[in-house]
């Protein structure tokens, strides 16, 4: 894929997207500030069709915001390991000032989630209030590391019709 294009969001936070081939889906892939650094890199090797947006986020709120303004066919959310599942969580409220953007509240219930890559899924049960929240607005979601992000994009790409 090939990069694009960058900005900042409402909320401070960095996007940018990656072009493939003509045709497939749109992808999001979201990671907090502390393990992007290799997912450009990453990204720009994906062999697919479509497109992948990167977002490097701090908290839920412009990752459920990304999630509205993409619409993407899935959410790749980068963790510090890999995981299959995870339980419902009840965040606790903070604001968030210390971003470029504009301050906003954090915090609340979020369901319980399931990857979307099913049996062949990678990893353990854990706490992942990035996937908690795709879940809560019905985004399907897979979780990995920023090793493995590559290749799980191509492979969920590969699960799709048209996809790759």
């Amino acid at each position: 894929m090939q990069h694009t294009r960058t900005w900042t969001d409402l909320y401070g936070n960095l996007h940018a997207t990656f072009e493939g081939r003509a045709g497939g889906h749109r992808w999001l892939v979201a990671a907090p500030p502390e393990l992007a650094a290799a997912l450009p890199a990453a990204l720009e090797g994906v062999d697919g069709k479509g497109v992948a947006e990167l977002l490097i986020h701090d908290g839920v709120v412009p990752l459920l915001g990304a999630l509205e303004e993409t619409q993407p066919r899935g959410v790749v959310v980068i963790a510090p390991r890999p995981l299959r599942g995870g339980p419902a969580l009840d965040l606790p409220g903070r604001l968030v000032t210390d971003w470029d953007g504009a301050p906003y509240q954090e915090g609340g219930a979020l369901p319980a989630w399931q990857g979307a890559l099913g049996e062949g899924e990678a990893g353990e049960e854990g706490e992942c209030p990035a996937a908690s929240a795709a879940a809560s607005v019905g985004v399907p979601v897979a979780v990995t590391d920023a090793q493995g992000a590559r290749e799980l994009l191509e492979r969920w790409m590969g699960q799709v019709p048209h996809g790759r």
